[in-house]
């Protein structure tokens, strides 16, 4: 029987090879940015990186040669969640960025008081980083953003090789 090019493109084990390349990749990226590059980190920036943490977790467990099938499947269905998830974190950040969204009072409220006491709180209680200023970007795409398209081609990857990569998968 002849193989369709598609099944070789899109396959379990490629799936999940590259899903824990890229979620370590990320992370590791972001992690330089911020320690190295001091490049603070907001609490959406933060929650961001979840996923990726699990997405990463899930990957090692599923290239683990003593998983089966349907074992490994069930974790890439996981770890298409994840990437989604983080995906809609993503987007709702970059919306709040760049002014679609209003982003949680937390992370980007404005300080108004009556008395110095009360300025005084408010300035205490903001966080160090404001999730509605754009800390980097490049080509006018915030991290945020690069998250978003990022983390929604991974969703979709994942997605094609379980539907697709079906037959591929026994092995």
């Amino acid at each position: 029987m002849i193989t369709p090019p598609i099944f070789k493109l899109f396959n379990h084990r490629k799936a999940i090879y590259l899903a824990v390349f890229l979620s370590a990749s990320l992370l590791i990226a972001v992690f330089a940015l911020q320690y190295i590059g001091r490049l603070a980190a907001c609490s959406l920036c933060l929650t961001q990186r979840w996923p990726h943490g699990i997405a990463l977790g899930l990957g090692l467990v599923a290239m683990l040669p003593i998983i089966h099938a349907p074992a490994r499947r069930f974790l890439l269905i996981m770890i298409s969640i994840a990437f989604a998830t983080t995906a809609g974190i993503g987007a709702y950040h970059a919306g709040i960025e760049y002014g679609w969204f209003i982003g949680p009072t937390t992370c980007s409220g404005n300080i108004d008081g009556n008395t110095i006491d009360e300025l005084k709180r408010q300035l205490l209680a903001q966080p160090v980083m404001r999730c509605d200023e754009v800390t980097w970007s490049l080509l006018g795409i915030s991290l945020a953003g690069y998250n978003f398209f990022i983390s929604s081609a991974l969703t979709i990857i994942c997605g094609i090789s379980l539907f697709v990569g079906a037959k591929d998968f026994r092995s």
